[in-house]
């Protein structure tokens, strides 16, 4: 069957199986391998996107849901050739290790940023669900408040490298 979704801006008709994960469509048919697999139930968060502007594990979501919907990937964060403000923070505090799960990290705190501009520790492990297998949490946090100092007046916190 025939869908159109709408990726990153461009609408793209989609020849599958309507119970195909949207993951699978994005990686094998539009070639957009930012999008990762990992667990393939949901659970780990590797395979996050935005669905119409919403956190959403594409590994577990059938193509014929996002139909006639908005879909934004990693690929799609940036603003041209500029990262996206999350893209560059992870890069200045050096948060990822191996970086498997960082598109889908990166894709989960861009959403909690835009509900939550200055998130409490208690916010963020709330609202971030992705697993990490390296461990990088705290460097994770040390990035989302950076970005939330940039709008708040700035306060000193005690962050551990362990």
């Amino acid at each position: 069957m025939s869908y159109k979704i709408d990726v990153n801006g461009t609408e793209h008709e989609i020849d599958a199986d309507g119970d195909t994960p949207l993951l699978w469509v994005l990686r094998e048919t539009l070639g957009m391998t930012g999008t990762k697999f990992s667990c393939g139930i949901g659970a780990c968060g590797a395979c996050t996107v935005h669905l119409d502007g919403a956190v959403t594990r594409s590994c577990v979501v059938p193509v014929k849901s996002v139909a006639g919907r908005r879909v934004t990937t990693i690929e799609g964060l940036a603003s041209g050739t500029l990262p996206h403000r999350v893209q560059a923070a992870w890069i200045e505090h050096q948060v990822p290790q191996c970086g498997y799960c960082q598109s889908g990290m990166i894709m989960a705190v861009a959403a909690l940023l835009q509900t939550r501009a200055s998130p409490s520790d208690a916010e963020i492990d709330a609202s971030l669900t992705n697993i990490c297998r390296c461990g990088t949490y705290e460097r994770i946090r040390l990035a989302i408040h950076a970005l939330a100092d940039q709008t708040q007046p700035a306060e000193p916190r005690k962050v551990s490298h362990g």
